[in-house]
């Protein structure tokens, strides 16, 4: 995409309403002509780079009539947000008094840029990539103390340089293996070549840690959703009021209470979590029961974390052994969780934490057992929703999850596209490796290393179609 040498954007860069100080934001080859009309200024030396002037700012089509006054501040290219002339005009904060100084500026030459034209124009003159771009509407748009650190991040380049370091290596072991094709006197054997296989290994690992810490920023941009299920009165709802810190759910003694799905959006020391209430799960003849509990499960398939409750004060649930879960509750319902069960191992136990609750009632002290890697059982947390006993254990096993401390520095933000641009890298990776070593296909390797190279640039930018830059930068807000 080119940029017309004669187009030059202005818009309001600050939000709608009534405020103190309202900015406008200009960029492009007349900037500098437009200022000089507006200020009045007779020469360009009067407008000096990166120093603020007070000044008025007059309306052309009238001698000398003064529509408001305020700072102008002048970043003349290459050296500005844009990598073009900007200027910024910093007037009162009415909407119509703001909106007089837009049209005169739209008069002068200028037209109204559209949304996240800035930041698109930013990009198109390599003074961001497309990652550190996207940061910045994503730390406009933080919902979290934790989102707004990892955005800055990313905006910094740190997810920007790990994708760089990965490009790097990609492209020397393409070079290397198109090499040895290129120039069969060399006379290489794939298989018995071990830097082949060792750079191969290298990337991979280094892949499937950068895709992990893309997981988690994802997590920390849009929220952990965190599932509670289980059995009817097990003390689901309770434990969405302790957590959200509010009566958000009714609970009563009566099984079967919660019908419908209960969603609160809550933090934990800076970290988003959606936590989402569902029916209890056991077989009814209810229609109305039954239609929560098929919802329930719509939402445990879609979950990032499940907190499955046990009540621990039933006799039954006293001494029940953990690894037997599946036997005592998911086996029993295999007709409705048939489909997910598959998600579930491949989430892996990690994200489903067997709570039991109501110590309060059983006299227990509150404990955690996390699971280790290796292990085929799940995380189990002791607590009371009704006392708070506990609570404090799992909120920071699900901290842990997402890999969140809040006294220590973050780590980057994420988007869905960045997730699937990975993960396409990983796949060529492996199906690279796996054609290398079952065929010794040099060619075929070569040809996945350019899709790894290809599915990587795309998330900075390297490689981008028009489609996707419109799509986008069209989600930014104007004046960015």
């Amino acid at each position: 995409m080119k940029i017309s040498e004669t187009d030059t954007i202005a818009a309001i860069a600050t939000p709608p309403g009534y405020g103190g100080v309202a900015i406008i934001r200009i960029s492009g080859p007349r900037t500098l002509e437009i200022a000089k009309k507006m200020l009045c200024l007779k020469n360009n030396s009067a407008l000096v780079p990166r120093i603020a002037h007070f000044s008025p700012f007059y309306k052309t089509t009238t001698k000398k009539e003064i529509i408001d006054e305020g700072i102008s501040l002048y970043f003349p290219k290459p050296n500005s947000f844009t990598g073009e002339d900007v200027l910024e005009l910093q007037g009162h904060g009415g909407p119509v008094v703001i909106n007089l100084v837009l049209k005169e500026i739209i008069k002068l030459g200028a037209r109204i840029a559209k949304p996240g034209e800035f930041s698109e124009r930013a990009f198109l003159n390599d003074k961001m990539d497309l990652s550190q771009a996207e940061a910045i509407a994503d730390l406009i748009n933080s919902s979290s103390e934790a989102a707004a650190k990892s955005a800055v991040r990313s905006m910094q380049g740190a997810f920007s340089k790990l994708i760089d370091e990965l490009l790097e290596k990609v492209i020397e072991l393409r070079i290397y293996v198109e090499a040895a094709i290129d120039f069969p006197e060399e006379e290489v054997d794939f298989l018995s070549d071990k830097k082949i296989i060792k750079d191969l290994e290298n990337i991979v690992e280094a892949l499937d840690k950068v895709l992990n810490q893309a997981r988690q920023g994802a997590l920390i941009k849009e929220g952990m959703t965190v599932v509670i299920a289980g059995e009817p009165n097990a003390g689901k709802s309770s434990l969405l009021n302790t957590l959200a810190g509010k009566d958000s759910a009714i609970v009563t003694p009566i099984p079967g209470t919660t019908r419908d799905i209960l969603t609160e959006h809550i933090q934990i020391d800076g970290l988003p979590l959606n936590i989402i209430d569902t029916a209890g799960l056991r077989k009814s003849t209810n229609p109305i029961e039954q239609e929560g509990i098929r919802r329930a499960y719509k939402e445990i398939e879609k979950a990032d974390t499940i907190l499955f409750l046990v009540d621990g004060s039933e006799e039954k649930n006293k001494n029940f052994e953990i690894e037997n879960i599946w036997n005592q509750f998911w086996l029993e319902q295999k007709d409705e969780f048939d489909n997910i069960d598959s998600s579930f191992n491949h989430r892996g136990f990690r994200n489903f934490i067997v709570v039991q609750n109501k110590i309060d009632i059983t006299n227990e002290q509150p404990v955690i057992e996390v699971n280790k890697p290796d292990s085929k059982n799940p995380t189990l947390i002791k607590l009371s929703a009704k006392t708070n006993e506990g609570i404090g254990l799992l909120k920071n096993h699900l901290k842990t999850i997402i890999g969140f401390d809040s006294g220590h520095e973050t780590g980057f933000i994420s988007r869905q596209r960045h997730l699937e641009a990975l993960k396409k890298a990983q796949e060529h990776l492996h199906r690279g490796k796996k054609q290398l070593e079952q065929s010794a296909a040099g060619e075929l390797l070569a040809e996945d290393l350019r899709y790894v190279q290809q599915a990587l640039g795309e998330i900075t930018g390297e490689f981008s179609s028009d489609d996707l830059l419109g799509r986008i930068f069209s989600s930014f807000c104007i004046g960015k």
